[in-house]
């Protein structure tokens, strides 16, 4: 049984601990929160037996087995760091970081402490994802990849009213590309790996986030675009475009129907109806990664969690986008950073 500790008491923690239920050996056992009030609640809500108030605390606990952080996106690195110091397994929340350096020292405590760090990128995860990457040399050599999600955020609004809510807010890392552009950045690099170049542009707010933006992506023999925004909606399906035919997938996060659409004219479906709730598989995967299981240690590698950062924070250089992480960069090479 894999007894879980949650850090962060919000709705994706909700989400996570549901989609959790369906797993055999999946337990909740422990809730963090700063208030002791909260954490009782949410413990009580979700019939965990431990609460915790003191992050060292929880780490230190032998009641646990691994962690699912989803704190806001600035805090990950510390608290990951802390807990496989302790010999924690962690799932972070996607970004799994504000940088690639924060990445890299995850990585290395990780790797010092033989536990299983993964980033949880659901869309990847999925059945359908799967499916895709084996379909991909039917329709191969692939030229170019665009892919979409644009999602007018409620948040926006309290925004335009003079509110600025965390997700426009750049003390805890966030905006535009952290927070959805990387549904269409990863699927990207996991499907091709690291571009040859990076070329980014968009709409920085005034509160230092980017609203919306699109990122080029050149590769040696194809190039990819990703295009997101947290301030227009857009229907737009994504696209695989291959010289034998497209892949089309309807959405790039949720990939409920894909198709082939062959330069023949025939049409192929390669999706099927999920059995578990979306966010299970991110979780199934993790667990496999803990027993070994080969087969699908390569879903949500650490190596494309990197080179996903190092192509976000690339972005962000070039957009301007700052955080207060990244004063703790050693490659500062946007002309902001101190």
């Amino acid at each position: 049984m894999m007894k879980y500790g949650v850090i962060g008491t919000n709705f994706i923690t909700n989400w996570f601990i549901e989609a959790g239920k369906s797993i055999d050996d999946f337990k909740l056992a422990a809730v963090y929160s700063r208030t002791e009030e909260r954490a009782k609640a949410f413990a009580e809500k979700h019939e965990a037996s431990y609460i915790f108030t003191s992050l060292e605390e929880m780490a230190k606990s032998s009641n646990i087995d691994a962690v699912y952080i989803a704190s806001p996106t600035s805090f990950h690195a510390e608290q990951a760091i802390m807990m496989m110091n302790h010999g924690k397994h962690v799932l972070c929340e996607k970004p799994i970081a504000s940088h690639h350096e924060e990445v890299e020292a995850m990585i290395h405590a990780a790797n010092e402490n033989n536990v299983v760090l993964m980033e949880a990128v659901k869309n990847t995860a999925l059945p359908n994802f799967q499916k895709l990457k084996q379909a991909i040399e039917r329709i191969a050599p692939v030229r170019r990849m665009v892919t979409s999600y644009c999602q007018y955020s409620s948040r926006y609004d309290a925004f335009k009213e003079g509110t600025v809510l965390n997700a426009f807010n750049p003390q805890f890392s966030n905006g535009a590309l952290m927070d959805i552009g990387l549904y269409c950045v990863y699927p990207i690099v996991e499907l091709f790996g690291k571009p040859d170049h990076v070329k980014a542009s968009g709409v920085k707010l005034s509160s230092g986030v980017d609203g919306e933006g699109t990122l080029l992506l050149t590769y040696p023999e194809m190039e990819a675009v990703a295009m997101y925004s947290k301030i227009t909606q857009s229907s737009l399906p994504s696209e695989i475009q291959g010289e034998e035919g497209t892949i089309v997938i309807d959405h790039i996060q949720k990939l409920e129907e894909v198709h082939i659409h062959y330069r023949d004219g025939r049409k192929e479906e390669i999706s099927t109806t999920l059995d578990n709730d979306s966010m299970s598989y991110e979780i199934q995967a993790f667990h496999d990664k803990i027993n070994g299981h080969n087969e699908t240690s390569s879903i949500n590698s650490l190596t494309t969690s990197l080179m996903t950062s190092e192509i976000m924070t690339e972005a962000r250089d070039q957009l301007g986008v700052l955080f207060p992480a990244d004063e703790g960069r050693s490659d500062k090479r946007y002309k902001g950073l101190s």
